[in-house]
């Protein structure tokens, strides 16, 4: 069986340059992986995507809103994860269950038990065997997500979710702390405003000390 190792934090952390990190340090290590992502990881997930995150005036509820990000991840576990664990793969996912709790649950506002459950049944019960979650503050951020936003044709193109007032995020900032204090043992906390590379080579530390048990 392999490993399932999740990447979170709030918009701008930096997690998705970790994990392409992360993957070219497997592959120069002859590790089997596979990265993949939520929403987005299968062909059912890259449709969900595009109602959940894009530019829309479709009118999206909480309670719909988390029962589209359970759909997405049902498919994700069943056709992605399951198999490429089974096969022996690390899997490296760019958000997973923990995301949902946070910005549906303590962003939103909906109630963090009900929302688990629902989380647990997407999930079939499988939980991260590590979860590195990296941290900044709420207006660094954003800020890095405005000028990576701007910086192709010098407008914003930022999703449903960063266009989001900064409490919003920082309701989501706490909520992931409070996961991290709840599962120490799970969960690998990062400060994303060090440098790029002294980033990596903590999240590489992390993951070589899990895969080599």
């Amino acid at each position: 069986m392999g490993f399932f190792i999740t990447f979170e934090g709030i918009e701008g952390s930096g997690k998705t340059t970790q994990i392409r990190k992360a993957a070219q340090y497997l592959g120069r290590h002859h590790i089997p992986y596979i990265t993949t992502l939520e929403p987005g990881g299968t062909a059912l997930g890259v449709e969900l995507r595009t109602i959940l995150l894009g530019r829309t005036s479709l009118h999206i509820g909480e309670r719909a809103e988390l029962f589209l990000f359970a759909a997405d991840r049902m498919q994700h576990v069943e056709e992605v994860i399951l198999p490429a664990m089974e096969a022996g793969k690390v899997v490296l996912c760019d958000r997973f269950g923990d995301a949902t709790i946070a910005y549906q649950g303590y962003g939103r506002g909906l109630d963090i038990g009900f929302v688990t459950r629902v989380n647990e049944y997407a999930s079939h019960g499988i939980t991260p065997d590590m979860t590195v979650l990296f941290d900044a503050p709420v207006e660094t951020g954003l800020g890095r997500v405005k000028g990576r936003n701007t910086a192709v044709a010098g407008q914003s193109h930022d999703d449903r979710f960063e266009r989001e007032a900064e409490a919003f995020h920082e309701r989501i900032r706490q909520g992931y702390l409070e996961l991290a204090r709840a599962e120490p043992g799970r969960f690998r906390v990062i400060d994303a405003t060090d440098a790029v590379d002294e980033i990596h080579h903590r999240v590489t530390s992390y993951m070589m000390k899990l895969i080599k048990g």
